[in-house]
């Protein structure tokens, strides 16, 4: 069944897989981009997601590696983590144009506009993703909740395209929360000032969410990083329209106690992590816009030494 918009999701992962499957499950055209034995088991089994009342599976998936994807998408999710995106640079020029709108959906702050840099022709908005799921097994998505919510949108106004309310309502139709923002830089960072405390709270203390949600020097320390990124968007012109740390402690309250982020469990298992774009990044841009940051600061640099050490 044809519904118009071909989309293509690079990077089948936790964020990826669940935003393709509910899309390809609602009779969309998708394809993905996955690799190893995870591609190979969705195209002998199909794409499978375990939710917390229920599962289903997408058979048969058009997926591909890289290399062997040939077709021109319409719309691509860019759900890599922020230091794959360099490497698929290759592919997106290669399979872009002028009348392709590419939407990244990662948890670093600012990807759009840095990956716009290397594009003339396509459509690069900013976006981001609320979804707790990653790859239980090769082939298989596991969602730890029931939020899926995707928010994008343009930085500059005359960068509208009517296609835009198109990829929204595709979105909605296939069960997914979608929203084209108005103020993608407000949006994106309100998620980064979740993400991001949570991973370097998590990762500094070594605890899981459950850590983080009993009073003390733990959650003091989650609650101090919001404020920090709440004094940053002050000073990048961008202005929150509800009070962060609330809406912050609530998401963190709601999780399950045992609850650990993507970064926790990449730096736990001696993998490549988004630690630059999620923790050092605010420092940086602390000195950039003149906001001191020193609880980050602290995090930051205790990071360092165990990485090098």
């Amino acid at each position: 069944m044809d519904k118009g918009l071909k989309y293509l999701i690079v990077g089948t992962g936790g964020t990826g897989g669940a935003v393709g499957a509910y899309m390809a499950r609602a009779g969309f055209d998708v394809s993905f981009i996955a690799r190893g034995g995870h591609l190979k088991a969705i195209k002998d089994k199909g794409l499978r997601v375990i939710r917390p009342n229920d599962e289903f599976t997408v058979n048969p998936v058009k997926a591909y590696d890289a290399d062997s994807y040939e077709e021109k998408p319409d719309v691509i999710f860019v759900c890599v983590k922020g230091y794959s995106v360099e490497g698929i640079l290759p592919l997106l020029k290669r399979i872009s144009d002028e009348n392709t709108v590419i939407i990244p959906i990662l948890n670093i702050f600012g990807t759009g506009g840095s990956l716009a840099k290397h594009f003339s022709g396509p459509l690069v908005t900013d976006g981001c993703i609320y979804v707790a799921s990653q790859i239980e097994a090769p082939g298989c998505i596991r969602m730890n909740g029931d939020i899926l919510r995707v928010v994008f949108g343009v930085r500059k106004k005359e960068e509208y395209r009517e296609i835009l309310k198109d990829i929204e309502n595709d979105l909605k139709e296939s069960g997914i929360d979608g929203i084209l923002s108005d103020n993608i830089a407000r949006d994106a960072l309100l998620k980064f000032s979740y993400v991001s405390p949570q991973g370097a709270c998590g990762l500094f203390y070594d605890v899981p969410a459950g850590g983080i949600q009993k009073p003390g020097e733990i959650r003091d320390c989650f609650i101090t990083l919001i404020k920090e990124i709440d004094a940053l968007a002050d000073a990048m012109d961008i202005h929150f329209e509800e009070d962060i740390v609330s809406r912050n402690l609530n998401i963190l309250d709601a999780l399950s106690e045992k609850t650990t982020t993507s970064l926790q469990r990449d730096v736990a298992a001696g993998r490549d992590s988004e630690i630059d774009g999620l923790i050092y990044e605010v420092v940086r841009l602390g000195n950039e816009y003149g906001v001191p940051v020193p609880e980050y600061e602290k995090i930051a640099s205790e990071l360092k030494k165990r990485q090098q050490g």
